[in-house]
């Protein structure tokens, strides 16, 4: 019968058979080959999102760690490591005299070096040099040698250094000059040369600057009143030693050595650091211990508070946890229970003398 049924649906309906046996199967198929494709393509796209984050978080944690460590570098070059030279012109003074065309006094100068604050770096030792541009004129060439003085004084204009050096033009025979003359004559005649020698005069070899009388002014002088000269000036150059020496000379070198030590003790410090910081025991371990101190500081507060304000629960209820005061306790609890029994049974004994004299009455009068 089932059979037949069947059959007429299928003559009425063949589509409906179809569907159900061969489309929709084909459509669930589909439907889950899809969701199968969308879910690993979710699994995917979290997991390049994931990967992309970490990415960007191990590369900025580099790039961090890399600036960090150059920056540590370059501020302590240049808090370690002091200026190289410092030049001031030396404007030379003297007096004329009337009956010659020499000076009268020797040539004198002031240079004032700093007003405002330290100029030179404390401990560090420098080399202090006067240079004189003398022209090679024959009165210079026959003049021969001379003197140059200077004084190191502090604000207070106290005496911190003195000293004098000789110096004279550097020797050169007739034909020597003649043929430099000769050959440099163009540059002499277009002006892009002129004949002079620069005379270097050393006054301080290694002078070192103290912190509390730090120098601001140096006087100069050139004892001579037969000197011609163009310019002077004063060069203060750093002598450098030990490290800064290396620093100054391999400069390429030490920034290389200097940032990989800084980088080699910064990733150190952040390997530890997120080692110290991944291990969460400790950090609970340290919630509790201050969920106790407060506690702890909370009761307290609570018990000022109430023997500030007269209530003194808890004061007076803690004697009750000690066994001499509870055995106390009950020994007064026995002792008004017997008195309550013997005055109750006092109170009972008086209506029954009552009912006594009453009844005896009562005979006598019968």
């Amino acid at each position: 019968m089932n059979f037949l049924i069947r059959f007429i649906i299928f003559l009425l309906d063949p589509s409906g058979l179809v569907r159900r046996l061969l489309v929709r199967p084909a459509v669930q198929i589909g439907y889950n080959i899809y969701d199968d494709i969308k879910s690993r393509a979710d699994e995917k796209v979290g997991s390049l999102k994931e990967l992309v984050l970490r990415v960007g978080l191990v590369a900025f944690a580099v790039v961090l760690i890399i600036w960090i460590a150059v920056f540590m570098y370059v501020a302590f070059y240049y808090t370690y490591m002091p200026a190289i030279s410092h030049t001031r012109p030396v404007h030379m003074q003297f007096k004329s005299c009337l009956d010659s065309a020499t000076p009268c006094t020797f040539p004198h100068a002031h240079v004032s070096l700093t007003k405002k604050q330290q100029l030179l770096m404390v401990g560090q030792a420098y080399r202090v040099v006067v240079q004189i541009e003398m022209p090679e004129t024959p009165q210079n060439l026959e003049f021969g040698m001379f003197m140059v003085c200077g004084e190191m004084r502090d604000n207070n204009a106290l005496l911190r250094g003195q000293s004098c050096r000789s110096a004279m033009m550097r020797y050169r025979s007739p034909l020597i000059r003649a043929i430099t003359t000769w050959v440099l004559s163009p540059l002499f005649v277009l002006g892009l040369k002129e004949e002079f020698q620069r005379v270097p005069v050393e006054i301080f070899a290694n002078y070192l600057e103290e912190r509390q009388h730090p120098i601001t002014d140096v006087f100069v002088e050139i004892q001579s009143q037969k000197i011609q000269f163009y310019t002077v000036s004063l060069h203060i150059v750093a002598d450098f030693t030990g490290l800064r020496y290396i620093m100054y000379n391999w400069p390429i070198l030490s920034a290389v050595v200097a940032i990989s030590t800084n980088l080699f003790f910064i990733l150190v410090i952040f390997l530890l650091s997120w080692y110290h910081w991944s291990d969460t025991t400790w950090l609970h371990n340290l919630r509790k211990k201050y969920g106790r101190i407060t506690e702890t500081l909370q009761s307290k507060t609570s018990k000022a508070i109430a023997s500030k304000s007269g209530f003194r629960d808890d004061e007076d209820l803690s004697f009750l946890d000690d066994k001499s005061n509870g055995s106390e306790i009950e020994e007064m609890g026995g002792s008004s229970d017997s008195r309550r029994s013997s005055k109750e049974e006092l109170i009972g004994s008086k209506p029954r003398k009552d009912n006594e004299e009453q009844q005896l009455l009562l005979r006598r009068v019968q």
